[in-house]
Order: structure tokens, then C-alpha cells, then sequence
């Protein structure tokens, strides 16, 4: 059907008949079953700037890949040509000039390995194998995002290769307009990320990570935690910051938990966590204090390889009445059918992410509270259909006590997306777009012009 002429390409390229193809294919979110028709791993710029010049050459449409984590698989698709990046994955780090230079393929726990071995934290996020490109493209939440900023605060500056092929820098001196959209807009829209440059935080060797579990947990004490985690957020510490979830798990039941970070010390974090520990004794709360690097390993490490789910991300900027907390811990009461898990999370931000002035970049929601994610997930393919429909169903309520939608946890489904992901910043980013990539080359469901 297809007979396309690959000598072009450079780089090594996957197709169909590959023995490796049925495992490039796949997605993090494995209920992403998508079938593209080539994926090309490029090793460097070149090989990027000739799939670009291939796919319009061939009119093929194309998608650019780096970690595979895009909730809803908007980083390939059906029938047409995937550009990864994961291969360009250089890390230099210059302690006199004070940067890192990452290449654009490069993945959190990579990033996480260079910097921590010579004592410096970095604002990543916390699955190991999200790419950082794709991570500071929508902003970029993370365990120390109170203390440091979104992963893209630290950004100082991008290299990227445009719709015609060739290599642009963006920064705040050069392309400054780019530079302002590629913090916070998300990915695909504008080019491939080859390269990224930030700004080293100074050296902090130590953390305490924190680990919580509230087994079993009644409406009243679902309540109440979740209460108690909103008060400690109004005057925090900058040094803290964590995620708090209310769980249905086919395994453990029932619960509410929590994991957080601490720049500080065991006794430090005692005292914060001090109004959790008043309102239930039946928990378990770990602390372990260790180097940065120790504690951003095991965060990393307690993610699965891979998981089949349906998940979204809202923006929190109300303080919740003790009903709408349980109406939340309400929706679920009941799993959806083969759903092995199920979440309200409240990730934490605040802090340095409100330092940082609103208009400074394309991230819009910097004065929210919380992001609120919501996720179903399950193991058997046969279930998918059901879950996302329970998902979308008690989506509604979420919805209608938010406030605009996390671009780095897309939904398909989502109306007016533009308005919801980017707010009053969309007529900006659409002038941005038409001025960076004037022929709508790198397009994609949810892209920013239609």
C-alpha cells in the first residue's frame, strides 16, 4: 500500500517489518494502541532535520516522541511517521558558567543520575522515564516545584528544529517569543526540541522523603485529611511539597496516602506534618532522610513500567467545603468494572511557582492551589471502553469545581481545550504559532490551531 523511498532518512528507522516494530509502537499508557507507519530514532539535529524535510516532502503527516507518556498518545498515531528524539540524549554540565545542557531525548531519571552524583537537585518530575523536553514544554510539576519553580523556571534556553528543518535558538535574548510560549504551551506545537540549557540551583545534598498511608480510611477521615492537607498548603514551608491522594485499590482498598519531599530534616518534617498525624492513628507515615539523589530514586522506582489508564489533570483554586470533599471521595466509592485502581490526587503548588510573574511565560494557572488529577486504571484490554466511560461520567463533577485543564495531562475529550489549557493566553499563542510554523506543519489533535 505504502512505497515510500527511506534513503532520505538518517538515524535508524522502524517500519512495519521490523522485528522491533510491535515494541516501538507501544505507549507508556498502554490503552494507547497506535500504529504508525515509520518511527525514526534520530541520533542528533541532522537526523531530526531530515525527517522533517522527508515527512513534508512525502506529505506524510508526523508526530514527535520523546518519552511516550502523552496521556492520550499524541505523540504518534495511525499510519504516519514518528520522530524520536529519546536517542539525543547528551547531558554536559558547566559548573563555571553555572548550566546543564540536556539533549532534547533526555529522561527524568537521567537528568536525575548526572546532577545528583555531584550533589545538585533538579526540578524534574517523577516518573523516570518521562521526557524532560515534554516536561517543561507544559510547564513541569514536580516533588521540589515549591522550591525551584516549574521544571520550565530554570529554563535558560532552547535549540529546536523548526518546520523548514533548520535549527533555531530560543531564549530570552534570541526568538524571546518562542522561548515565552515553549514554557507552558506544551509540545508539538512549534518544533523538535534538540537541546535544552538550564540554570544549576545551588548544591543540596540532602532531603527527607516522605512516604504516607492511611489505611481503611471512613468518609469522616477522608475528610478530614484532605481537610488538613489544604490548611498545611496556605502557610508552607517552600522547602515541601508532595502529592495526596484519595485511593479505591483492588489490592489495598480504600485509603488516602500521600508522598512528599522535604529540603530538610526528619524533625523539620515532623512539625509539618504534624496536623495529618492529629487527625488519624491509623497510619503509617515513612521518613527517610538520605541524599537528593537517594530519595528521587526511590520516587522513580515506585512507578511500573507501564500502565493501561484513562487520566486527566484540573487546576484547584478554592479552598473545598467539607461536602464537596466528600462528593470527591464519593465518585470512587465503586471501581469501574476490571479497574484495579482508581485516584483524586491533590499535587501540590504554590511556593516558587507563584514567584514567578503570570505573564513571564505561557503557563497560565500559576495562582492555583493544587492540580487535581483524576485516573481509572486497568490491566485486561477489555475493559478500556468501560472505564473510559466511567472516567468521562464522574469527569463532570471534577470538572465543574476546577478551574482549566493541566496540558501535560491532556484529555481528548475535553471541550474548548484552547481556552481550557491555555486561558486568556490563547490569542498570543496562536500568533506565535502562525509566526514560527506559518504552514501548520507540526499538527496534532489539540494542537494550538485547530
Amino acid at each position: 500500500m505504502y512505497n515510500y523511498d527511506y534513503s532520505m532518512l538518517t538515524g535508524e528507522v522502524i517500519t512495519k517489518d521490523n522485528f522491533e516494530y510491535e515494541e516501538s509502537r507501544k505507549c507508556w499508557n498502554r490503552a494507547i494502541e497506535k500504529y504508525p507507519l515509520i518511527i525514526n530514532y534520530c541520533n542528533d539535529k541532522e537526523d531530526v532535520s531530515n525527517g522533517i524535510k522527508w515527512a513534508r516532502k512525502n506529505a506524510v503527516p508526523f508526530r514527535i516522541r520523546s518519552g511516550c507518556h502523552n496521556y492520550e498518545g499524541f505523540s504518534t498515531g495511525n499510519d504516519l511517521f514518528v520522530i524520536d528524539v529519546s536517542r539525543i540524549n547528551s547531558i554536559f554540565i558547566d559548573e563555571d558558567k553555572n548550566y546543564v545542557k540536556l539533549g532534547g531525548g533526555v529522561r527524568n531519571r537521567e537528568i536525575y543520575e548526572a546532577l545528583g552524583k555531584q550533589g545538585y537537585p533538579f526540578p524534574g518530575g517523577g516518573c523516570p522515564t518521562v521526557g524532560v523536553s515534554g516536561l517543561i514544554l507544559g510547564g513541569g510539576w514536580g516533588y521540589s516545584t515549591r522550591l525551584f519553580g516549574l521544571s520550565c523556571d530554570t529554563l535558560i534556553e532552547l535549540e529546536l528544529v523548526n518546520y523548514d528543518g533548520e535549527v533555531i535558538i530560543a531564549s530570552e535574548k534570541e526568538n524571546s517569543d518562542l522561548f515565552w510560549a515553549c514554557r507552558g504551551a506544551g509540545g508539538g506545537n512549534f518544533g523538535v526540541i534538540v537541546s535544552m540549557k538550564f540554570t544549576l540551583p545551588n548544591k543540596m545534598q540532602m532531603a527527607t522523603l516522605i512516604n504516607g498511608d492511611f489505611n481503611s480510611c471512613d468518609i469522616e477521615e477522608t475528610i478530614n485529611l484532605i481537610s488538613a492537607w489544604q490548611d498545611m498548603y496556605k502557610n508552607l514551608d517552600k522547602r515541601f511539597n508532595g502529592k495526596m491522594s484519595i485511593y479505591n485499590s483492588q489490592e489495598n482498598g480504600r485509603g488516602v496516602k500521600f508522598t512528599a519531599l522535604l529540603y530538610g530534616d526528619k524533625n523539620e518534617a515532623n512539625q509539618i506534618l504534624e496536623p495529618l498525624k492529629r487527625v488519624s492513628s491509623n497510619s503509617f507515615i515513612k521518613m527517610e532522610y538520605g541524599t537528593v539523589l537517594e530519595a528521587n530514586r526511590k520516587i522513580q522506582d515506585s512507578h511500573p513500567e507501564y500502565e493501561s489508564y484513562k487520566s486527566s489533570g484540573r487546576f484547584v483554586y478554592k479552598e473545598y467545603s467539607r461536602s464537596e470533599i466528600e462528593e470527591l471521595s464519593h465518585l470512587i466509592e465503586t471501581r469501574a468494572e476490571g479497574a484495579i485502581y482508581t485516584a483524586i490526587t491533590f499535587y501540590g503548588l504554590g511556593g516558587a511557582v507563584m514567584d514567578v510573574k503570570k505573564e513571564k511565560t505561557a503557563f497560565y494557572y500559576r495562582d492555583a492551589k493544587f492540580i487535581m488529577g483524576f485516573q481509572s486504571v486497568w490491566e485486561e484490554a477489555k475493559y478500556a471502553p468501560v472505564n473510559r466511560r466511567w472516567f468521562l461520567e464522574k469527569f463532570n463533577y471534577i470538572k465543574s469545581i476546577t478551574e482549566g485543564s493541566f496540558i501535560n495531562f491532556p484529555l481528548l475529550e475535553l471541550e474548548n481545550y484552547k481556552k481550557e489549557y491555555f486561558g486568556e493566553n490563547v490569542s498570543k499563542l496562536v500568533g506565535i504559532k502562525s509566526k514560527y510554523d506559518p504552514l501548520d506543519v507540526f499538527k496534532f489533535p489539540q494542537g494550538i490551531i485547530d
